[in-house]
């Protein structure tokens, strides 16, 4: 009951428009709850009844209130304070309740934002279309690209379309006579089209320990000389529209005749024509009938000119070789009838016309066979017609076993990623079901045996139920150690305890990976996609920038440094986007910014935690005139000091830029001053 649920300590009341209310505490819920906190934000909670497991260690202390009941009753809505709300996040297991719900949360609160658990794309849409500020995810479909990409190797990470432009995120580890080893620095491989996010150097005395706002990006110095056994990840963008038509050429006139000569060739060669007869004879048991036809087309073709040769021979009159040759087709196709009286006045006519009666039975065979094969070619092309798959890859591919919802998205990202794949149900499915697929059905021990798995390259287990899971993991890996196995999971304490037990399984919990975006769509970003990096969940956010943004009239250098994520995307009103936008770049009003953050980087936007700038950089001279005003043109750009104000510094030189800059910022700076001939050196914070 209501009266007996234990409550926490009520803290003081929330300004209005500023709590956070999770209607469902499974695992998704909780997980939801706990992101929510992190951000310092009251969280309110309702649920059926309470919950027989917290997957959270303390996270019923963290509920600011928890109301038992249903969350679909405007009177339950009402005691948890969804008038004083600034979100929903509706995440029970059941779809109905969760519509229902967001409806009477509408009601009660036209401003509200509703974020919904449901996999009914249509709805979705129109809802959307309906309903302002509203959006819905399926918690299972945001996970399977993690699911996918950790099947698919180390080195692809990341994998996400934007505006027709594709993004890939990869990890690599510089070998012996890399063109990067010992011969670029950090700051070289960033150009328009990549990014560099995180490095890790082989000897781990190269590591910093300088503070930064992500524990992630940004952690590497940019002047650093990459060196053989060094990892490094970077997202690259392919800067080519993955829409474009693609051109069906005909074929020419002369690639017609090029081909009729090839042909012509071949026939003329008589070794290479003998092999093509003996391969086409050499067939299998399932090609008898082609075998038979085979031979009667020989026969009839023999039969025919045996004919025309005895009715030239034997004519009363010199008849022409093609009449010889119409009276022997017309009685090999059924027509002895209307020959036989004309054989009487032919020499030998008995002997004409019981080799009539010879081609008669022949040819009727003949056409028992033509019309058998014809029967067989038509079946075959319709069976062909509604299922036509693949055949199994034999090495290096990847298994997916269950193939619900999350199972297909599974393979058809993998698929599109040119990755050999197979998929194994239980079940048949319908022969529109991935029809590009290779696809296993019936049992899935038997199946296994059939898919190869001691050469696969990865096994994904994907079923709603995680011992079942669990299971086929261990198998894949007594019959393949070098195979990856990838195991989805629905709670998150038994995730741990796997991945502690058996380390060469990497566990995957959905509710865990999907609950970081509906805590970041619950502040009112886009959550484009997510993928898994270092143990991390990365979230490809949009913002569109509004009065009284954080974001707003900041560099885009202060936005990566300062709240520690990395800018994918710029684009003004009415404009072309900008793939990797330039540090120097300004937000107003109006413009669209795609980043990669974490949780924590979404927190610290939300919160407009900026890091402090502690860097300085110190300028001895110039060394020529121009020098002046090109370096005060680079000190606004780059620092958004005042031009005016960079142009009087320049006239004080030596001088310390009263301007503080973060470290990246500096370096950058730095090195632009001493390509201009201004001497330049940054000043670390102990030094300024």
């Amino acid at each position: 009951m209501v009266d007996t649920a234990p409550q926490p300590d009520r803290p003081e009341a929330p300004p209005a428009n500023d709590g956070f209310l999770v209607c469902g505490l499974g695992s998704l819920g909780q997980h939801c709850v706990t992101h929510l906190k992190s951000f310092g934000v009251p969280v309110n909670a309702i649920n059926d009844r309470l919950p027989d497991q917290w997957e959270v260690p303390q996270l019923r202390s963290q509920i600011d209130h928890l109301e038992i009941g249903d969350c679909r009753l405007a009177e339950v809505l009402e005691r948890a304070g969804i008038r004083q709300c600034r979100a929903v996040l509706l995440v029970t297991q059941d779809e109905r309740v969760n519509l229902e719900a967001a409806l009477t949360a509408r009601v009660l609160n036209p401003r509200v934002r509703l974020v919904m658990r449901s996999d009914k794309q249509n709805l979705n849409e129109l809802m959307g279309q309906q309903l302002q500020n509203f959006v819905a995810f399926e918690p299972t479909q945001l996970a399977a690209p993690a699911f996918a990409l950790g099947a698919y190797g180390e080195e692809l990470i990341g994998y996400f379309t934007l505006d027709d432009h594709r993004f890939q995120v990869v990890k690599q580890q510089l070998q012996p006579g890399h063109a990067w080893c010992d011969r670029r620095q950090l700051h070289e491989l960033d150009t328009s089209h990549r990014r560099v996010l995180c490095h890790f150097p082989l000897r781990p005395e190269e590591l910093t320990a300088e503070s930064n706002p992500s524990d992630l990006f940004y952690t590497w110095q940019p002047d650093t000389l990459l060196h053989q056994g060094d990892e490094i990840v970077v997202i690259e963008c392919d800067a080519h529209l993955l829409a474009l038509t693609k051109e069906v050429s005909q074929p020419s006139r002369r690639g017609l005749f090029k081909r009729l000569s090839q042909t012509i060739m071949q026939l003329r060669d008589w070794p290479t024509l003998r092999r093509n007869v003996l391969a086409l004879w050499q067939t299998g048991p399932e090609q008898q009938l082609r075998r038979v036809a085979i031979i009667c087309g020989v026969t009839v073709v023999a039969l025919c000119l045996i004919g025309t040769l005895l009715l030239d021979l034997n004519s009363p009159q010199d008849i022409p070789p093609f009449q010889a040759f119409l009276y022997t087709f017309i009685t090999l196709f059924g027509g002895y009838g209307d020959v036989y009286n004309a054989l009487e006045n032919f020499s030998n006519p008995r002997l004409l016309q019981l080799f009539g009666m010879v081609l008669t039975v022949a040819g009727a065979a003949f056409v028992g066979v033509l019309y058998a094969l014809l029967t067989e070619k038509l079946l075959t092309l319709r069976f062909e017609f509604m299922e036509r798959r693949p055949p199994v890859p034999e090495k290096d591919h990847v298994v997916v076993i269950w193939l619900g919802r999350v199972g297909r998205q599974v393979l058809t990202l993998l698929h599109d990623l040119n990755q050999p794949v197979v998929g194994i149900s239980p079940h048949a499915l319908d022969a529109d079901v991935l029809p590009k697929i290779p696809l296993l059905t019936g049992d899935i021990s038997a199946a296994l045996d059939r898919a190869y798995l001691t050469t696969a390259k990865s096994v994904i287990a994907v079923s709603e139920d995680e011992i079942q899971n669990l299971e086929v993991g261990l198998l894949a890996h007594r019959l393949n150690p070098h195979c990856r196995a990838i195991i989805r999971t629905y709670d998150q304490q038994f995730t741990d305890r796997v991945a502690q037990i058996f380390p060469f399984a990497q566990v995957l919990c959905a509710s865990a990976i999907s609950a970081e975006a509906f805590a970041g769509v619950a502040f009112g970003e886009h959550v484009i996609g997510l993928f898994r990096l270092y143990e991390q969940t990365i979230l490809v956010t949009q913002y569109t920038i509004e009065t009284g943004d954080t974001l707003k009239d900041l560099l885009l250098s202060d936005i990566a440094y300062g709240y520690g994520v990395v800018p994918l995307w710029h684009q003004r009103p009415d404009q072309p986007g900008n793939v990797m936008p330039s540090d120097d770049s300004r937000l107003h009003i109006g413009d669209r910014l795609v980043v990669l953050a974490t949780i924590g980087g979404l927190r610290r936007i939300e919160q407009g935690q900026l890091a402090p700038r502690t860097w300085h950089i110190h300028l001895e001279k110039a060394l020529t005139a121009n020098a002046l005003f090109d370096g005060a043109a680079e000190i606004a750009r780059i620092s958004g000091y005042r031009l005016g104000n960079a142009r009087e510094f320049m006239t004080q030189l030596p001088s310390t830029l009263p301007q503080p800059l973060y470290r990246h910022q500096a370096m950058r700076l730095a090195r632009r001053l001493n390509r201009s001939q201004v001497t330049a050196q940054i000043l670390p914070p102990a030094d300024t």
